[in-house]
């Protein structure tokens, strides 16, 4: 692709079809993989930043695959490819004007993947003029898989459902989100376990999740396990917000199902997500909501994620 223009819809829809073959095929190298590990018992595990986050030779085998089979095959539109664990290793190119990049995150819930719990996805993501364009999340472990295309919308596909599910899942596209009270929330402990970091985030859960005057009384606290798969529920409707580190995939699922993204406390809560908002590996995500007489939908939004942030402490991030 010579020029920097737009990719246009056709573009995306053929790339899309390409990312949905190679999740499926990197999603039975994860089942190949889960299966191994059970076998070996704790044999073949590594660290990558400590006994809490690890990191599995699988781990590392999907995103090389994954890496290599996209700079092969998406060639033709002149991607950079970006892989989450060589980004996480401290291999951080910044965004250019290069028409689109791809964000591979390998096994995404390494954690559930070594022990068997089948919340553990794929997830790759595309950026096109520096904001995030097509999104795929395939859990393989319950062939669950999510998709998004910007001004395509967004879907669930399952083997329950011969057709895919227009995101969000609910009756009514959008239901009513009054407060943080009530609420639905995935979070993370994350792999940061010092005793600063577990402070800060035992006491913002503790807020979420307290009986006033001390807290919220959010209606509970959910940790999936995933950071992809937590935007994944939240496009779907099933959780009210996230509070979620690194993921690009997710951006454009939720987006597309009605769903507002931020970036952490002191950014402008605005629902656009810049490339300072996409680098700063911090993000706020909330589901689609109704509007009120009172309020738009992106008003609500807006206010709950004001209200959020008053209510949790700041967190560094994990390096």
């Amino acid at each position: 692709m010579a020029s920097n223009n737009p990719l246009s819809s056709a573009e995306l829809r053929e790339i899309l079809e390409f990312t949905i073959e190679l999740a499926r095929k990197a999603g039975a190298l994860m089942l190949e993989g889960s299966q191994a590990i059970q076998r070996a018992g704790a044999g073949g595990v590594g660290e990558k930043k400590n006994a809490v986050d690890l990191v599995t030779e699988y781990d590392v085998k999907v995103e090389i695959w994954s890496v290599e089979r996209s700079r092969a095959d998406i060639r033709t539109f002149n991607c950079n490819v970006i892989g989450e664990e060589s980004y996480s290793s401290g291999t951080r190119p910044p965004l250019t004007d290069v028409p689109t990049s791809a964000s591979i995150q390998s096994v995404h819930g390494t954690t559930n993947f070594v022990h068997g719990f089948p919340n553990a996805c794929i997830s790759l993501g595309l950026i096109d003029q520096r904001v995030p364009v097509l999104g795929v999340i395939y859990n393989p472990f319950l062939d669950h898989l999510y998709t998004g295309v910007r001004g395509g919308g967004s879907y669930l596909h399952t083997r329950l459902h011969p057709e895919p599910q227009r995101l969000p899942l609910a009756p009514v596209a959008a239901r009513p989100l009054p407060s943080l009270a009530g609420a639905l929330i995935a979070v993370e402990w994350g792999s940061d376990r010092g005793p600063d970091a577990i402070r800060r985030k035992a006491n913002s859960f503790s807020r979420l999740a307290g009986a006033p005057p001390h807290g919220v009384m959010a209606h509970a606290l959910r940790s999936v396990g995933s950071a992809a798969l937590n935007f994944g529920l939240v496009a779907q409707g099933a959780v009210d917000l996230y509070w979620p580190w690194d993921v690009c995939a997710g951006i454009v699922i939720l987006q597309e199902a009605g769903g507002f993204v931020t970036g952490s406390k002191d950014v402008l809560h605005d629902g656009i997500v810049t490339e300072a908002i996409l680098t700063g590996r911090r993000y706020l995500a909330i589901r689609g909501v109704a509007e009120t007489p009172e309020e738009s939908s992106i008003e609500v939004q807006k206010r709950i994620a004001r209200e959020f942030y008053d209510t949790v402490e700041d967190i560094p991030l994990d390096e």
